[in-house]
């Protein structure tokens, strides 16, 4: 598997991807998108709070922000970037709550009691690694919503939905980026139908070689 390095507008903001074939929990994709060190690098991390800072920096309450897929550096960067006082933002001289859920066997998210106060009658945008399926996204905004939360936007390094349960989805990368990335059901998946072998399983740690 070869890794490709799609570059931005950002110096130190790139999206890494690899062609193949690779199996999610939901979904079965013709690309791997690798935002390992977006997630895990202070430097690349900053870059992808700054690329997203201007969808929510003058229009937009955040109290919380929810990480989904192992992204809190990035809503660390990025809560820092919106309670800055030398920016015009709603959030100048606040705080912002930077929370992770747990996973519950059926796929749900969970708060326990003592996170529920970061989250109820809060406005709280969900920052996940990426958007495609929109499974992960659902399940955040309906998590939010049990907990008497407000969502007020969907962020990701990689999207290919623009809505998710009526909420608008930013990201620093899109389909432009990479115009041939598709994505299928087990069952529908034409790689398989093909007999092409999964080159990996894929979560949101990484991936695994078959």
């Amino acid at each position: 598997m070869k890794e490709l390095k799609i570059p931005s507008k950002r110096k130190n903001l790139f999206l890494r991807v690899t062609k193949g074939h690779f199996a999610t929990s939901h979904s079965h994709t013709n690309y791997y998108i690798d935002v390992t060190t977006q997630k895990m690098r202070l430097s690349e991390a900053k870059a992808v709070a700054q690329e997203l800072l201007p969808y929510y920096d003058t229009s937009t309450i955040v109290d919380s922000i929810l990480c989904l897929d192992g992204t809190e550096v990035i809503g660390a960067c990025l809560a820092e970037e919106l309670t800055r006082s030398d920016h015009v933002n709603m959030n100048a001289h606040q705080t912002i709550y930077v929370v992770t859920p747990e996973h519950t066997v059926g796929s749900q998210l969970l708060l326990r009691d003592n996170i529920v106060p970061m989250v109820a009658g809060k406005h709280v945008l969900v920052l996940a690694a990426s958007v495609t399926t929109g499974y992960t996204a659902q399940a955040a905004v309906e998590a939010i919503n049990y907990y008497g939360g407000k969502v007020v936007g969907i962020s990701a390094i990689f999207a290919t939905s623009e809505n998710v349960c009526g909420c608008p989805v930013r990201s620093c990368f899109n389909p432009n980026d990479l115009p041939d990335y598709a994505g299928w059901t087990a069952a529908e998946c034409p790689l398989c139908k093909q007999g092409t072998k999964i080159d990996a399983l894929v979560n949101s740690y990484g991936y695994s070689k078959l």
